[in-house]
């Protein structure tokens, strides 16, 4: 308990989501590779709420019909921390960041606080409303547009778990679908156009290799 509790004390000094001990001063990632542009007007895509369309679905998964929004990239994150889930990153988020919750749309356990590859859905996603996980100029749109998924886990020292990469792609291919999400949308944090500069989501979880699976 009192390992547990000294561990919780040195996470909350980089907590966020995205620990940023050791890293260079936050700066502004040059956009030149962003064209705005590209990205087509947001538009409702068609509700398909059958379990069947995409197989075992949680029905959790599917937001709110009147307020469903047209989402167009996700952004996958790690906690930088060994445990947690979505109550825990809440409390911190509320506490340290003072924000309203926890930033993020969806927190995949790794084993520590939820089960294995747990798959938890936020209060952002049940609201669709604008997520607190990655600040993306122009406009602020990865937090506007962009759907925030977070694996717990800190993978600059350990992989995700393949429990954890199984529920990824799972909701990745879910949520591709019913908004039409391409690949080339789908960033890690570091690598989001016009995102500050970042570790996250670590040198063990491979966006390269995500897109590959998901194909």
């Amino acid at each position: 308990m009192i390992n547990r509790v000294c561990i919780f004390l040195s996470c909350v000094f980089f907590l966020g989501g995205c620990g940023i001990n050791n890293e260079p001063m936050p700066q502004i990632v040059s956009t030149t590779v962003y064209e705005p542009r590209v990205i087509p007007p947001r538009v409702i895509a068609p509700k398909q709420n059958s379990r069947a369309t995409y197989g075992n679905i949680s029905r959790s998964w599917y937001p709110p019909s009147q307020l469903e929004k047209g989402w167009r990239a996700i952004v996958v994150h790690h906690t930088a921390t060994d445990f947690g889930n979505a109550t825990i990153i809440d409390k911190w988020h509320r506490e340290r960041n003072h924000w309203e919750g926890v930033g993020y749309d969806f927190v995949i356990g790794n084993g520590t606080d939820s089960t294995d590859g747990q798959v938890e859905v936020t209060f952002r996603w049940r609201k669709q409303i604008t997520g607190a996980h990655c600040r993306a100029e122009p406009n602020n749109w990865a937090n506007k547009d962009g759907i925030g998924i977070c694996l717990v886990g800190n993978f600059n020292r350990t992989a995700p778990s393949s429990r954890q990469v199984q529920s990824l792609v799972k909701l990745i291919r879910f949520l591709q679908k019913r908004y039409g999400i391409p690949n080339n949308r789908i960033y890690g944090h570091k690598t989001t156009p016009g995102a500050r500069v970042t570790e996250c989501p670590g040198r063990n979880l491979s966006i390269t290799r995500l897109r590959s699976m998901l194909n």
